[in-house]
C-alpha cells in the first residue's frame, strides 16, 4: 500500500510532526487537516510524496475501481494545505535516516529525514517508524499533539 507523508507543526514553533497519510483515506482526514490548519498548524512533505502520488495512485485506484479522475483534484488540494520540502532542506539527514529505518521500509527515508530536518514528530498508521529516535502519531491520537503544539505556541500571560 502507498502512504505518501505529511509533516505538521504549530505556526512559528519548531517542533511539529510529519505525517504518512494514506491518500486512499484522504477524504476522511480532509476535515482534520483543514480544521487544523485554519488553527495555525502547518503541514509539509517531502517533494518526492508527491511525485509518488502522481504515479502510483491512478493505477492503484483504477485496479480497486476507484475514479482516477479525482486524483488530480485530491493532490492539488493537498497542494493548497501540504507544503512541499525539497530535497535541499532534508537531504542532510539522508545517511541518518536510511540507518534508522534500515531493515524497513529504507524508501521512506525522506519522510523520516523531513522530520529529522524540521525537528518534527511523525504522524503515521505505518509501524516501520516505531523505534526510529523520533515521537511517532496515529490519526486517532494526532489531535492531542496539535493541541498541546497549539497551547506551547500562544504567549504567556503576565
Amino acid at each position: 500500500m502507498y502512504h505518501p507523508a505529511v509533516v505538521a507543526r504549530a505556526a512559528d514553533r519548531r517542533d511539529g510532526v510529519v505525517s504518512k497519510i494514506k491518500f486512499l483515506n484522504i477524504a476522511a482526514i480532509r476535515e482534520l487537516l483543514d480544521t487544523w490548519a485554519a488553527r495555525g498548524v502547518r503541514f509539509f512533505a517531502p517533494d518526492v510524496a508527491f511525485d509518488e502520488a502522481e504515479q502510483y495512485l491512478p493505477p492503484l485506484l483504477a485496479r480497486r475501481g476507484k475514479p482516477v479522475a479525482d486524483v488530480a483534484a485530491a493532490l492539488a488540494w493537498l497542494r493548497s494545505v501540504v507544503e512541499p520540502v525539497t530535497p535541499e532542506l532534508y537531504a542532510a539527514f539522508e545517511s541518518e535516516a536510511r540507518e534508522r529505518i534500515d531493515r524497513r521500509d529504507e524508501d521512506d527515508w525522506p519522510v523520516l529525514a523531513t522530520a529529522m530536518a524540521l525537528a518534527c514528530d511523525i504522524w503515521t498508521e505505518d509501524a516501520d517508524f516505531f523505534g526510529a529516535g523520533v515521537a511517532v502519531w496515529t490519526t486517532d491520537r494526532i489531535e492531542i499533539f496539535f493541541r498541546r503544539q497549539l497551547k506551547a505556541a500562544e504567549p504567556e500571560e503576565e
